[in-house]
């Protein structure tokens, strides 16, 4: 397995699932406003995965929950906790939300998955440290598809 890092948009790669940099919800979605990831993914996708991802519960620090895509052209959006109650992220994080995406991907045999950097918009965590953690996490994977880390593009 390759991971790949390239800019763009993480809503136009051309895979089976795409990542949402999220929180623990501990907040309802509602009564957030969603940005970077999250915004754009519910200006496309529409309410109906965050209406899902709400009924999950909470999700500790660095775990991973699977929604349907809404109206996005994907088969699932993964989900990762990856910031703190103090919206913060860290290397612990960022590894476990990866770890933890993977292995769904793995469990529902999706043959190729997308992150944006996980950690670096509200979490505050600097860019090129994530993408590294990032590439060492998925490369201790057992997984064996195609993974994309997306860079946005401005």
């Amino acid at each position: 397995m390759t991971v790949q890092l390239c800019v763009g948009d993480l809503l136009d790669q051309d895979v089976e699932v795409i990542v949402n940099a999220w929180n623990r919800n501990v907040l309802p979605w509602w009564l957030l406003v969603p940005q970077g990831v999250s915004g754009a993914i519910k200006r496309r996708a529409g309410l109906a995965p965050f209406r899902e991802l709400s009924r999950k519960g909470l999700i500790p620090l660095g775990g991973a929950v699977a929604t349907t895509a809404g109206k996005l052209p994907f088969k699932a959006i993964i989900h990762v906790a990856g910031i703190n109650m103090f919206w913060r992220s860290s290397e612990r994080a960022i590894r476990e939300s990866v770890r933890n995406a993977l292995c769904i991907a793995c469990e529902k045999s999706y043959c190729s998955i997308a992150f944006p950097v996980l950690g670096t918009g509200a979490g505050g965590f600097p860019t090129d440290r994530a993408i590294a953690i990032m590439k060492e996490e998925t490369e201790r994977s057992s997984y064996t598809g195609e993974v994309r880390i997306v860079r946005f593009k401005n």
